[in-house]
Order: structure tokens, then C-alpha cells, then sequence
């Protein structure tokens, strides 16, 4: 292998959508935002069509914008519309906005002016999250203004909302949540807003909580195979990256060798240590030294003292190692290594922000 590589398993992410589309029979958004979570936007976009995903949602417009350059057409929602975005390029592109302030329904409504044509748009409030989403208090002065203008200037494809503690089954928040939302509705349909679409289940709701399911899911983790419940989830989810990186040295030391920055780790032993090319620049998270394993040379070994930009080192006592190995960092487990899961543990973090943070020098390999 040449570098540190991130194979994504295309079929993987398509049998993911198709198994949560199977548990719930509701429309499902595959949330593809931050490079379809490190796995590339349009690959990891396309697999989820694939596999049965009738949306698409992302974050920033630029993502939006990106899958409609590259041909996929089905509907796409962009909810964190921000001040200076060219909205008129989205509703061109036939991208669909999320509402959440006065300020936001203001520029849409100019952009619709602008050209010409009617402007897509989803509600969204806040039913106990505190990001984005207008609060109780404010939500019917928003339905009501978007209200004046659904059906001309505005089609109101959607009202939503977003959990904030689904993958804690049980939660009492969840049920307040719920019941918060079911009164956004009413009010909503009250001012006469009566939207196709209510959707306000992410991964962990999709998987944990039916009564969030509505009219559509919004999966994002789950997409890419991992399992953002404490428990295992009721459908099977196949993990759909494995990050690989090669040794590029590898050397006897004797006992008592101090190894890396701050000398956090000594050999007890005559050893070999294996120089492994990929380091924080490429997502190994610095907080793994000492605490993080990988698979090298038939089994699992720690990682040996602190991560560096762009290295690390692993003691090997009894095995023979070259320039050249292979070292797989993560991958679904089926052949020995660490998941995900188990670097998230090691790190102190959640998969979702491993999978983001792996860097744009490591390179895609696509099967």
C-alpha cells in the first residue's frame, strides 16, 4: 500500500439505508453533511440511493450544492443556512431550506423575489435541543409569517424537529420532546400550515424510538454502520470504513529504549518497533497514545507512546516486521482489528467525530 488509505465499503452504506428503511416504513433522509461523515460526499451519497434513501440532508449549502453538480437530483435538505449564503444559487439548484428565525424566512423570501421562483422550505423548531430551531415562544410568529406566504412564494415541504438524547433509551427528555413537537404541529396546522412532511427521528431515534419515526428518518451514523445506542441495535449495521496506514520502518531496540514525545513509554524488553506512516494530521487521534490498539502482524497491539502529526510507533516483541506491513487502525471487526467503537473508547470521543476528522491527505479507496 502506498500512504495511510481509507477504504469505504459502498455496499456496506447501501445495506445500511436498505435495513433501516425495512425497520421503519417511512421516507429516509441520509444525512451525508462532512464529507458523508470522512467517506466522501458523492460516493457515500450515491450507495445511499442505492440503498433505498428517497432525501438527502447536509449541513452547508456548498454540500448541497456539490451533489447537484454531480447529477443526483433527489431532494436535499440544507439546514444551516448561514448569513451571506447565496440562497438564490439553492433555490435554483432546487435545494431545500431549513427555517428556523425571522431572518432566515427574510432571505429566502428575497432570493425567491429574486429569481422568480417559489423556494422550498422546512420549519424547524425547537422542542428541547437549544441549537437550532425557533423556541416555543417564537414558534407561532414563525409558522404564522411563513404561513403568508406558503403556496406562492413558499412551499412548506416540511416542520422538524431534532432529539437530543435518543441514544439514551429511556431518557425522560425524549417524551418531552415528543410531546413538544406534537404541539409544534398543532400550532402549525392551526395557523394553516399543514406541511407533507414531519420528521424529527436522527440514527438513535430511528433505531430506538418508533414513535419519532413521523413521515421520514434522518440517519446519518447509522448510514455508515455504526451504532449510536449503549445496546445492540435491532437491525445489523455493517461498518463501512477501514482505515489502513503501512509501516515505513521498523528496527531493534534494546530494553529500556524511551520512546516518541515526552518519553511516555519505555520498552521492557529487546524489541522491535514498528514506525507507522499516519499521525493526528490524518484523524489518529493524539489522546489514543498509549490507550489505542491496532492490528500488526496477526494480532492486536498498542499503540507505543504519544501520536505524532504525522507518525506513531508500536512495540512488536514477537513478530517479524518490514517496511511495507500493513497496519489497520479500524474496520468492522471481522478480521481481528479494533472497530471504531473501540478507538472512540480509547479516545475518550464518539465515532462520528473520528470518521469526520479523518484528513483529506488519507486517501478514499472505493469498493
Amino acid at each position: 500500500m502506498v500512504g495511510c488509505e481509507a477504504e469505504v465499503d459502498l455496499a456496506a452504506i447501501a445495506h445500511n439505508v436498505s435495513a433501516l428503511r425495512r425497520l421503519r416504513a417511512v421516507e429516509l433522509m441520509a444525512v451525508v453533511k462532512a464529507d458523508a461523515y470522512g467517506h466522501g460526499l458523492v460516493p457515500g451519497a450515491r450507495a445511499a440511493l442505492a440503498g433505498g434513501a428517497t432525501w438527502l440532508g447536509v449541513a452547508y449549502l456548498p454540500e448541497a450544492l456539490t451533489l447537484r453538480a454531480a447529477g443526483i437530483t433527489v431532494p436535499v435538505l440544507c439546514w444551516l443556512p448561514r448569513p451571506g449564503d447565496d440562497l438564490a444559487a439553492a433555490i435554483r439548484a432546487g435545494v431545500d431550506l431549513s427555517i428556523s428565525d425571522r431572518w432566515v424566512l427574510d432571505d429566502v423570501l428575497a432570493a425567491v423575489r429574486l429569481t422568480g421562483r417559489q423556494a422550498r422550505v422546512h420549519l424547524k423548531v425547537d422542542t428541547g435541543c437549544a441549537r437550532a430551531g425557533a423556541t416555543a415562544a417564537r414558534w407561532p410568529e414563525l409558522v404564522l409569517a411563513a404561513g403568508k406566504f406558503a403556496g406562492d412564494e413558499l412551499d412548506v415541504v416540511g416542520v422538524w424537529s431534532h432529539l437530543a438524547n435518543a441514544d439514551q433509551p429511556g431518557h425522560p427528555s425524549t417524551d418531552r420532546q415528543l410531546a413538544a413537537f406534537a404541539d409544534a404541529l398543532d400550532v402549525a396546522a392551526a395557523h394553516g400550515v399543514a406541511p407533507r412532511l414531519r420528521h424529527l427521528a436522527n440514527s438513535a431515534a430511528a433505531l430506538a424510538v418508533p414513535a419519532a419515526a413521523y413521515d421520514l428518518i434522518r440517519p446519518g451514523i447509522a448510514v455508515f454502520g455504526i451504532n449510536p445506542l449503549p445496546v445492540p441495535p435491532p437491525v445489523d449495521l455493517v461498518p463501512a470504513m477501514t482505515l489502513r496506514a503501512p509501516v515505513v520502518l521498523a528496527r531493534q531496540v534494546p530494553a529500556g529504549t524511551p520512546v516518541s514525545y515526552g518519553h511516555e513509554y519505555v520498552t521492557t524488553g529487546q524489541t522491535t518497533l514498528a514506525l507507522v506512516a499516519a499521525g493526528y494530521a490524518d484523524g489518529v487521534p493524539r489522546s489514543v497514545g498509549n490507550r489505542g490498539s491496532v492490528l500488526l502482524a496477526g494480532r492486536r497491539r498498542r499503540i507505543s507512546g504519544r501520536v505524532c502529526m504525522d507518525q506513531f510507533v508500536v512495540d512488536v516483541p514477537d513478530a517479524s516486521v518490514v517496511a511495507g506491513d500493513e497496519v489497520v487502525l479500524f474496520g468492522p471487526g471481522t478480521a481481528g482489528e479494533p472497530t471504531l467503537v473501540d478507538w472512540a473508547r480509547a479516545a475518550g470521543t464518539i465515532p462520528n467525530e473520528l470518521l469526520t476528522r479523518v484528513g483529506p491527505r488519507v486517501r478514499r479507496v472505493y469498493r
